[in-house]
């Protein structure tokens, strides 16, 4: 039979073993999560990207490789985390589906590194980064074009439908009218058009053009719509 002394020696082997694997997985995780986020940053293409999600990315990833560390290959431990994780609801939706990609890609590296695929995770995560920023410089998939939205005020008086399409359709490569709503109490009526220019330069002409039509009311065109459904 073990002595208390060999038993105290064993364990503490072993609680030094698993905090190393902490601290490797804390570390590595975090390093993995930075050049992630930096992918992330870099090949952002709408207005602004959210500070609190970038951060978040990080913690997820640093957070499942402790809890993959943490599960090892106990099946009991891996059922019960699984009856905890099942009360967690996500409160904030995620617009963007590149966003879910990332939390995705957080997620495998994190599970990963849990594993202890050092290696594997830090090929993975450099491979993909690489991949997603060569999409992003060759702008892969993005659609000719300037894509933008066009609002026209009209007196109530006007009947406006099909009044602009001729000029639409020298300007524009692509319209739609997206909505009419009544502004001014009532006394005008605002289109509004999703757009797509030939030349972004001659928006000065389509605006005096458009003014000649409704009476020298607002027109208004708004830049970067990211895409037209």
């Amino acid at each position: 039979m073990q002595t208390l002394n060999e038993i105290f020696m064993a364990s503490d082997v072993l609680v030094r073993a698993t905090v190393a694997e902490v601290v490797t997985a804390v570390a590595v995780s975090f390093f993995l999560g930075l050049v992630i986020t930096y992918t992330y940053m870099k090949t952002y293409t709408g207005p602004y990207y959210s500070k609190s999600f970038v951060q978040t990315l990080i913690i997820v990833q640093v957070v499942i490789s402790i809890i993959i560390v943490a599960i090892g290959s106990n099946i009991a431990r891996a059922f019960s985390l699984a009856g905890a994780l099942s009360i967690i609801r996500f409160r904030t939706a995620i617009g963007d589906p590149r966003d879910i990609a990332f939390i995705f890609f957080v997620m495998g590296a994190g599970l990963a590194v849990g594993a202890g695929l050092i290696l594997p995770a830090i090929a993975f995560v450099l491979l993909l980064s690489g991949l997603i920023g060569a999409l992003h410089a060759m702008n892969y998939g993005e659609k000719k074009g300037t894509h933008k939205t066009l609002k026209i005020t009209v007196p109530e008086n006007l009947n406006y439908e099909g009044l602009f399409d001729d000029i639409l359709d020298e300007y524009l490569m692509e319209y739609r009218l997206l909505s009419v709503r009544t502004t001014n109490l009532g006394t005008m009526f605002e289109l509004v058009y999703a757009i797509k220019s030939l030349d972004q330069h001659r928006d000065k002409q389509l605006i005096d053009d458009v003014r000649t039509r409704n009476g020298n009311l607002n027109v208004a065109v708004i830049l970067d719509r990211q895409s037209m459904d």
